[in-house]
């Protein structure tokens, strides 16, 4: 399959404000790379797009829950870049809490945001995408589409089926000019498992406490995970990997498809315990 030429073409990027998102900008930028931003926090997404020089940065505050608000960003991201041959979607939340604690309003919020708000951006600028003689689409998974925890049940659910989106839509595509793949992080360091939600059911010292036993086993620099994710559009590839825990969660899987869990239960352990009160 022929490389993506970034450099003078546009890359559209959704959570694009901080984390991975606003580090993949930050690269693509450097190499000549003409940027649509996307992101709900129009001051965080301005911030960033402030650092960026030599290359045309458009900004694009939207709610990706709100289809309407979306096929219209992506309307005037049509009319503002003309080559359009790369999106990456970045833009994703997390959630802690069992289902006991979860209501149905908190994981259909989560599912709204990881999996419909991907689904509603790769459909809306999808005609953009097939003008270009050769373009990808990466969508961001997680180390969780492909093993799922305890107390992780919206997300690794949204992810898995981010994954299944992404592999059909790959099939639905072969033949034509645009690639699809699928990116896996694990244990990147961007903070979203500190500033993501929890069920309203957990005391929010609780929630600290797993939050931050999770953050904890984070080891991978988002620059790191950024530069193997413009790579891995820039090669289009299928399937990518980013963090020593994915590639060992990866093979752990296929060893043991039904009883991973034995081995990631204990690591996991406190990052999943949101019952247990503080002493």
């Amino acid at each position: 399959m022929k490389k993506l030429d970034l450099a003078g073409s546009t890359t559209v990027i959704t959570g694009a404000a901080n984390g991975m998102g606003a580090d993949i900008a930050r690269l693509l930028a450097a190499r000549g790379t003409h940027l649509a931003l996307l992101d709900h926090d129009g001051a965080a997404l301005d911030a960033v797009a402030a650092e960026l020089s030599g290359t045309r940065v458009t900004t694009h505050v939207v709610d990706l829950r709100d289809d309407d608000a979306v096929f219209a960003t992506a309307t005037e991201i049509g009319d503002a870049h003309p080559r359009i041959n790369a999106l990456i979607t970045c833009a994703g939340s997390s959630m802690l809490g069992t289902l006991d604690q979860l209501t149905m309003e908190e994981m259909r919020w989560l599912t709204d945001v990881n999996l419909w708000g991907t689904v509603s951006i790769t459909k809306a600028l999808l005609p953009a995408l097939r003008k270009a003689p050769a373009a990808h689409i990466s969508h961001l998974a997680s180390v969780y589409a492909l093993a799922s925890p305890a107390g992780r049940i919206p997300y690794a659910m949204s992810k898995f089926a981010v994954r299944a989106f992404s592999e059909a839509l790959r099939h639905e595509l072969e033949g034509t000019s645009v690639s699809v793949g699928a990116v896996y992080p694990a244990g990147v360091r961007t903070g979203i498992i500190l500033h993501g939600r929890y069920a309203a059911a957990i005391d929010p010292a609780v929630a600290a406490r797993a939050a931050e036993a999770q953050a904890a086993m984070y080891h991978t620099a988002p620059a790191d995970a950024a530069a193997q994710i413009v790579q891995a559009t820039k090669r289009r590839r299928a399937r990518t990997m980013v963090g020593r825990e994915a590639r060992l969660i990866d093979v752990l899987v296929r060893v043991a498809p039904s009883a991973y869990w034995r081995v990631m239960r204990g690591p996991l352990r406190e990052a999943i315990d949101t019952t247990t009160p503080l002493a």
